[in-house]
């Protein structure tokens, strides 16, 4: 293959999202990412929203074990991320939400 692809190229994401608006399209919406750098991946994030993430993740069957946890931006925003091969892509669901401070004990600020 030269170093250009085609929109065929990435059919097997775009089918994929095409299924999961017919069978999820109660679930929220998330941002969509299809990439000619991973031709057969489709990325569903979710900016501050991690239930919507959760909707998702279990509509997919994804089990909790395998979702991976980590923090960005100096410890102020938590990212959910799991990956699952679904109708021939692989779905890659990552969710960002601001982590809440923690109050020291005794209240003090």
């Amino acid at each position: 293959m030269s170093g250009i692809l085609t929109l065929d190229d990435v059919a097997a994401p775009l089918r994929t999202l095409r299924l999961l608006a017919v069978d999820f399209g109660h679930l929220p919406a998330p941002t969509v990412h299809v990439s000619t750098i991973y031709p057969e991946r489709l990325e569903l994030s979710f900016y501050d929203d991690f239930p919507g993430f959760e909707m998702w993740r279990e509509a997919l069957g994804i089990v909790p074990d395998v979702v991976t946890y980590r923090e960005q931006n100096d410890g102020r925003t938590g990212v959910l991320r799991a990956d699952v091969d679904h109708a021939g892509a692989t779905v890659r669901l990552t969710g960002y939400a601001d982590v809440v401070a923690p109050v020291p004990v005794g209240g003090a600020a």
